[in-house]
């Protein structure tokens, strides 16, 4: 398959990566062009979902133009290629790999590795990374990113892990360049109903938040 560019424009009308994990396959083709006709830009489908490599490839082949699609938990450079292979146009890993970063790298392909501490974070920007996903978020708060970002402030930061309506503006606040969003960006609840009008509301309401803090 040929590759398709990842594009910057498009995550910056909307700079959240939506996490799909664990979704079934028909709601996943659902949810894509409601996530876009919402206003959402990128979305990242973790390899460890059933059927992942085949909902990229669907993802690519049905929404290119309007999303940009990657694929995420990545933690082998085996698990890099089949994602390439699909068709993912950005990477997300939750750890640091330095060959998976250098891989990328070398192939032009946006990488968000996963890092916790200023000297992962530092190293993973270092070797090449596009943003820096810190990850778990959450447990040490928005106030941590913006301590990191004090020394550290020409590293992009995506803050994933416990990102949510109620805390996003804070995140934004602190210093984020994007968030990294799952569970409380794809309601359960909702999608177990069918609930897809729903659904599109509950994204606006992410995309009002990201306007408001602009």
């Amino acid at each position: 398959m040929s590759q398709t560019l990842f594009s910057w424009d498009l995550f910056k009308k909307a700079p959240i990566i939506g996490i799909v994990r664990n979704l079934a396959v028909e709601d996943v083709i659902q949810i894509l062009p409601i996530y876009r006709n919402a206003g959402l830009t990128t979305i990242e489908i973790t390899m460890n979902t059933p059927g992942a490599e085949d909902l990229i490839r669907y993802a690519v082949a049905q929404e290119q133009t309007g999303l940009n699609i990657g694929a995420g938990t990545v933690c082998t450079e085996p698990e890099l290629e089949r994602a390439l292979a699909a068709g993912a146009q950005f990477i997300v890993t939750p750890i640091l790999n330095e060959n998976v970063i250098r891989t990328c790298v070398a192939r032009n392909i946006p990488i968000f590795p996963g890092a916790f501490t200023p000297s992962e974070i530092y190293k993973a920007w270092s070797l090449g990374a596009s943003m820096v996903k810190v990850f778990p978020a959450v447990s040490l708060g928005h106030s941590y990113l913006k301590e990191v970002k004090g020394p550290l402030n020409q590293i992009r930061l995506v803050p994933t892990g416990g990102v949510s309506l109620a805390n996003m503006r804070d995140f934004l606040k602190a210093g984020a360049d994007g968030l990294g969003i799952g569970g409380q960006l794809f309601d359960n609840k909702l999608i177990k109903q069918k609930d897809w009008g729903g659904l599109q509301q509950h994204f606006r309401q992410f995309v009002n938040q990201l306007t408001a803090s602009q």
